[in-house]
């Protein structure tokens, strides 16, 4: 088969083959039993890390894979094609942290942590939105205060995925947004902080969350809690431009998620509306049915092609697709719900409960429209980057 934009090589079209047969092996059939418990697959998990998956674009010295943003983008399509959930706890791992760290950290850093997230033996993920300051992320509280050879945080984080692994125990590695004593608003730092840390605890666990909810979400705490020195990633006051350079991949997998969801509806309501009679007839015969799904069908294909032409142009160490990233994210998020919602139409009543997971889908669209970037947020940055530009090609 002639390779495409959506498998621009041999390895690409090898590693969709193998996270599509997992998926449909090991994900999907435990995907509603872990939503309805609100629990986490931490041992499905680390089978992701045998895949090499949770490294996908992590350099293989330290552990991981080496592949691109279409590699990346591929196995989010995969993954959340069957659970979206566990998705989210994948890429909160491996791009949040995993990537995060591999960009930004010093090789003593990556060769100290990188392997054990590569393997899955430590569950990870990044710490930046806090309970007063979400999309307005430069107005976070959480300080630092340089103590001889440490580090001393304060505050708190919320909204964390993987920032608890069980109802009581925290998760194991974070790199955690503060701003250190002195700096300005717009100089922030980033520090690796360690389960088992003096002063560093779990909050909360957040239950009764609308989707998402094979994924944890936590809030954490900093009190007083000591950071060695060699902890701090890069230098004081200059993690901003990293952590807006990460969020860019951020939202294009984040926009990967939507494409899985968006798939998996489009083929419920496909096969449901030719499986299913009305009127002596084939549902997909009457007009109406027609419309949602071949406009589902066009709006996904339009999506898909805008998500990997957008993680084909990037280059991870780089900044610079602030106008895409936003762009992608903005459109499949809200797409995805959309595509989900007239899946749960088209099936009636059986979409409205467990059995085609369809319910689920939009539940978990929701959060697409929210969290990595608010659809709001990604309007304003969109229409700053359009309004520098006297072209748009």
């Amino acid at each position: 088969m002639v390779n495409d934009l959506f498998n621009p090589t041999s390895e690409h079209r090898a590693l969709r083959e193998l996270v599509r047969s997992f998926t449909e092996r090991e994900v999907d059939p435990q995907a509603e039993s872990f939503d309805h418990a609100e629990r986490f697959n931490i041992e499905l998990f680390r089978q992701l890390g045998d895949l090499g998956l949770l490294g996908v674009t992590v350099e293989e010295r330290f552990g991981g894979s080496g592949l691109d943003p279409v590699a990346a983008v591929i196995a989010h399509e995969e993954i959340s094609s069957a659970d979206p959930g566990f998705a989210l706890a994948y890429l909160a791992h491996s791009m949040l942290f995993a990537n995060n760290l591999q960009v930004n950290g010093s090789d003593e850093q990556r060769s100290k942590y990188l392997p054990d997230a590569c393997t899955g033996k430590k569950v990870c993920g990044m710490c930046m939105t806090e309970p007063g300051a979400g999309t307005d992320v430069l107005g976070m509280q959480t300080a630092a205060t340089k103590k001889s050879d440490r580090y001393v945080l304060n505050g708190a984080k919320m909204w964390i995925t993987n920032g608890a692994i069980s109802d009581t125990e925290l998760g194991d590695t974070f790199l955690v947004y503060a701003r250190v004593d002195g700096q300005p608003r717009n100089q922030l730092s980033m520090f690796i902080v360690e389960k088992g840390f003096a002063g560093f605890s779990l909050g909360q666990k957040i239950k009764g969350k609308l989707g998402m909810r094979a994924s944890t979400t936590a809030e954490l705490v900093f009190e007083d809690c000591e950071v060695p020195a060699e902890n701090l990633v890069g230098s004081e006051g200059s993690a901003t431009i990293c952590m807006m350079r990460n969020l860019e991949i951020e939202r294009v997998t984040l926009a990967a998620m939507s494409l899985g969801i968006a798939r998996r509806s489009v083929e419920v309501m496909n096969r449901y509306a030719s499986e299913r009679t009305s009127f002596g007839k084939p549902l997909r015969d009457f007009g109406q049915i027609q419309r949602y799904i071949s406009q589902s069908y066009a709006e996904f294909m339009a999506g898909r092609a805008y998500t990997y032409y957008t993680a084909s142009s990037m280059k991870l160490d780089e900044p610079g697709h602030r106008l895409d990233s936003d762009g992608v994210k903005l459109f499949t998020s809200t797409m995805a719900k959309d595509i989900a919602d007239r899946a749960i139409q088209v099936l009636g009543g059986y979409g409205y409960v467990a059995e085609y997971a369809v319910e689920r889908l939009w539940r978990d669209a929701k959060l697409l429209e929210i969290g990595g970037g608010t659809l709001e947020a990604h309007q304003k940055n969109m229409c700053r980057e359009l309004q520098r530009a006297e072209r748009i090609l």
